[in-house]
């Protein structure tokens, strides 16, 4: 999770277990929109088996064989039927493994079966011309069926996807990765996904080893927080176990994160 830095540093903010693994979260973010709820990027999903649940550690059991997001949606009153809008900021397993799930046969099917789902074209296309070292992220079914049920659209660059819902290129983790920008109100906040995934990774050259083109990811890190720490964005960290959002300034050597308040 941290590349080149050396483990006696990173593990100083995240402390590591016997088995070498960090705490993470796969934080969803759930917007609500005249249009109906949009959802951005889905978890693991339930397809996995367990010999891959105890490599990565993944605590994602719902009920009635549902995942943890799905409980978390009924919690507030919302059917996977009402969704409206699915948004992957990328699709790695861990951010649209939950855009489709295994039913009561085991077939595999959409999770959201009226919603539209939104993905780059190029970030698409990437996941299914895989190589050695891409292979292991992307899994062909949790992302193809959108496209064989026709509710996939295809966007390229930065755009509006929804008014107040904008996709904001961020190139680095994989090449056509996308951060959204969420404004209402007045107020700005930017969904991060991989591109600093957790408070940890704010420092510029603390960049992740799965990262495809790292030196993007810097470019990308540099002209993403000098937007948010001038215009005082809030930013809403996917993969953070404790730190879900905060405001960002620099302090003359480098950015730190100052929490708010929900």
């Amino acid at each position: 999770m941290f590349g080149v830095v050396p483990k006696p540093l990173w593990e100083r903010r995240i402390p590591a277990d016997e088995r070498n693994r960090i705490a993470l979260g796969m934080r969803c973010l759930l917007v609500e929109h005249p249009s109906g709820p949009v959802l951005i990027d889905t978890g693991s999903g339930n397809k996995e088996n367990a010999k891959f649940q105890d490599i990565y550690g993944i605590e994602n059991a719902g009920a009635n064989g549902r995942t943890s997001l799905e409980d978390g949606l009924a919690q507030i009153g919302i059917r996977p039927e009402d969704v409206a809008l699915v948004i992957n900021t990328h699709l790695h397993f861990d951010h649209a493994g939950g855009n489709t799930a295994l039913d009561e046969s085991g077939e595999v099917v959409v999770s959201f079966p009226n919603a539209r789902y939104v993905v780059q074209r190029g970030e698409y296309e990437y996941a299914l011309n895989t190589n050695e070292r891409t292979a292991a992220s992307y899994f062909p079914r949790n992302f193809v069926p959108t496209m064989e049920s026709g509710q996939l659209d295809l966007i390229d660059g930065d755009r509006e996807i929804l008014s107040g819902i904008h996709s904001l290129l961020t190139p680095g983790h994989t090449p056509n990765h996308q951060s959204l920008v969420i404004e209402s109100d007045g107020e700005v906040a930017v969904y991060l996904g991989d591109v600093i995934p957790t408070h940890a990774h704010l420092p510029l050259p603390w960049i992740m080893g799965y990262d495809v083109e790292p030196l993007i990811t810097l470019e990308s890190k540099r002209r993403l927080l000098a937007d948010v720490n001038t215009q005082g964005w809030t930013v809403i960290f996917e993969h953070d176990a404790t730190v879900p959002w905060g405001k960002v300034s620099h302090d003359g050597k480098a950015y730190v994160l100052r929490p708010v308040e929900a």
